[in-house]
């Protein structure tokens, strides 16, 4: 059996050739970051939930016509995926004050925002990926004015959609960070959706209680990261009550025979 080619390994996930020109296997890891990377764990379980969490909204935003580069899943940690070239901006959608946006600003944590914000960061590890604005994207030609109005306009309108979605289970979007890729067809390029939208890259509180059920748990060493995630994708209706162990035990047992 050929050893099939390593394009890219990130933080999170690992990205091989595809089965076809164009496309892509993105594969998810259990490991977490913090800080630019600067703390370092494992949540065990955590690629094969955000690959279902993942699949199952972009399935739903593609339903609502939002173009992405989900293909389908594969199998417990790995899909199909468009290829792509990923515009170097990550894209940071905040309803709600937190993170670094309370620190910067003085705002206190949990603070309803009067407007949802949009914000632009260039993605460049060993820059911390620092906060720019639509001058410094114009300037250095990250992407142009056009596809800068349509990544803001698929930004709010993905917004508005998983707003609904999580406070039907009950469940509050404070923000989340968004990537966009251009998939080029012949001499032009399209802007879609790219990476993924896990509890990794969003914040998500319980409206009731609160509670964390995202990677702030494992920034802020609240412990219980795997059952956070299990808790989003039960209420998601991906993992009904009592499968989670099953699940996950299951795809650790296969893990060790190598599969």
């Amino acid at each position: 059996m050929s050893r099939r080619r390593l394009i890219y390994e990130g933080k999170a996930k690992i990205l091989y050739e595809g089965p076809e020109p164009g496309t892509l296997i993105q594969y998810f890891k259990d490991d977490a970051t913090a800080f630019n990377a600067q703390k370092k764990g494992t949540i065990s379980g955590k690629g094969v939930l955000n690959n279902r969490i993942s699949e199952h909204i972009y399935t739903l935003l593609g339903s609502i016509g939002v173009p992405t580069h989900f293909i389908r899943r594969l199998n417990m940690r790995e899909q199909l995926i468009r290829q792509v070239e990923i515009v170097p901006i990550e894209v940071v959608v905040r309803n709600v004050a937190a993170g670094t946006l309370s620190t910067r600003l003085g705002i206190e944590e949990g603070t309803q925002l009067p407007r949802t914000i949009i914000e632009y960061f260039y993605k460049d590890d060993a820059l911390g990926d620092p906060m720019i604005a639509d001058e410094h994207i114009a300037a250095f030609g990250w992407a142009s004015q056009d596809e800068m109005n349509e990544i803001a306009d698929l930004a709010i309108r993905v917004n508005d959609f998983l707003c609904g979605l999580f406070a039907a289970i009950g469940i509050r979007l404070v923000d989340f960070k968004l990537e966009f890729g251009r998939l080029w067809e012949n001499d032009y390029s399209r802007i879609i959706l790219a990476d993924e939208i896990s509890p990794d890259g969003c914040r998500l509180w319980d409206m009731s209680s609160g509670e964390k059920l995202d990677k702030d748990r494992f920034r802020r060493d609240l412990g219980g990261e795997a059952e956070a995630y299990q808790e989003v994708a039960r209420r998601l209706g991906l993992l009904p009550e009592g499968e989670a162990n099953a699940v996950l035990d299951l795809e650790e047992h296969r893990a060790k025979r190598g599969k």
